[in-house]
């Protein structure tokens, strides 16, 4: 069995059909959930897809601010954390962006590989690596309340493999 969530972008990679199905399972999710995935919600969820790497918030706004000149700060925020909340993005921390979840309908802690180059996120969601993580802090005496777990190194495209 495969731990990769979101696998980098290859060169045969149908990005557009990629953004449907993070749609589709988005508006599944919420719809299960009884949950309203508004078209700001939506827009923004798509806006994070589209790139297949971190979205900062005001990156987004400005997209936003093309669409619907009234567009601000705290509505994207809004967004972002209902996003955030119902497992449909993930925040990457050491760059204070978002990405899209490889599969918000199952409770993960995921782990992200960042390509240093160019910028994509490949998510993988490894238990052991949590596993590992939990055990060695509670043998130091250490609570963990939320893991992120960042590695930056070079994708395929960009390593040449």
């Amino acid at each position: 069995m495969s731990n990769i969530l979101v696998p980098f972008k290859g060169p045969s990679h149908d990005h557009w059909c990629c953004i449907r199905n993070a749609l589709a399972v988005a508006e599944k999710t919420c719809a299960s959930r009884g949950l309203r995935l508004t078209k700001l919600r939506r827009r923004v969820l798509e806006l994070i897809w589209d790139r297949h790497e971190p979205a900062k918030a005001y990156d987004i706004l400005d997209q936003l601010r093309q669409e619907h000149q009234a567009a601000a700060p705290p509505t994207v925020y809004r967004a972002l954390d209902f996003l955030l909340q119902t497992g449909l993005i993930h925040r990457v921390e050491t760059l204070n962006a978002y990405v899209g979840c490889g599969d918000p309908d199952r409770l993960h802690i995921g782990q992200f590989l960042l390509c240093r180059r160019c910028g994509t996120v490949a998510e993988l969601d490894a238990p052991e690596i949590t596993g590992i993580i939990t055990r060695e802090a509670k043998y130091l005496g250490f609570q963990v309340d939320r893991q992120t777990v960042e590695i930056r190194g070079l994708c395929p495209q960009c390593s040449g493999d």
